[in-house]
Order: C-alpha cells, then sequence, then structure tokens
C-alpha cells in the first residue's frame, strides 16, 4: 500500500474509534443505504415483461397466467410498478388469494383502472 492510502486509512481508523456501538452501527447503515441507492433507483426504473414474469412465477402463478398478466399490467401502464406489486395490490383490494387476482386480471381488462 502506498504511504497516501494508509494515511487516509489511519484518519478513517481514528474516526470510527471515537464512535460509539449506535453510532457505528448507523454509520453502517447510512453506507449501506448509500450502496444500495443507485441499485434500488436502476430496479424501479428498468423492467422487462420477462423479469416481472418470473416474479409472478415465484409468487406462485402458472407460466400461462403470468404471460396474461404481465400483458395486461404492460397495457394499463403498470409495468413500472412491478406485476407482481400489481397483483398483490389488487389482492388485497378484492380480497382475493393471488391466483385469483391474477385470474381476475386476464378475465377483467378494467380492474387494473385506479390501482394506483
Amino acid at each position: 500500500m502506498t504511504d497516501e492510502r494508509i494515511a487516509r486509512f489511519e484518519k478513517r481508523r481514528e474516526t470510527l474509534k471515537k464512535m460509539s456501538d449506535e453510532q457505528l452501527r448507523s454509520r453502517f447503515w447510512q453506507l449501506c443505504n448509500q450502496v444500495v441507492e443507485p441499485i434500488v433507483g436502476l430496479a424501479k426504473t428498468h423492467t422487462s415483461p420477462s423479469i416481472e414474469r418470473a416474479v409472478l412465477l415465484r409468487m406462485g402463478i402458472d407460466s400461462v397466467t403470468t404471460h396474461g398478466v404481465v400483458e395486461r399490467v404492460y397495457e394499463a401502464g403498470l409495468l413500472g410498478k412491478g406485476a407482481g406489486h400489481v397483483v398483490l395490490k389488487l389482492s388485497q383490494k378484492t380480497g382475493k388469494d393471488i391466483r385469483g387476482a391474477a385470474a381476475l386480471i386476464l378475465e377483467d381488462k378494467t380492474v387494473l383502472e385506479g390501482l394506483f
């Protein structure tokens, strides 16, 4: 390591030495959030139908249904919300289970209107 790098490390080390456990914990989570923030932002703005189908499959919805649900969610302009989120929100709104909410999306094109 270079002398400059060692000096920077020692400076950070001294600062951290003076912190309490609670301050260290707080600093840790602050740094974690800083690292994850760009990834979360990217995830919020970048998705694809295949990713959304994969999410629905993991929620227990069959493959054929996932294709139709993702297509309806896309047509409604809600794909950016996440197809799984849309199904979950509809499930909560209607009181149906996840599969029932997915089936409802296929049965009724208007069910997604005003969901968000």
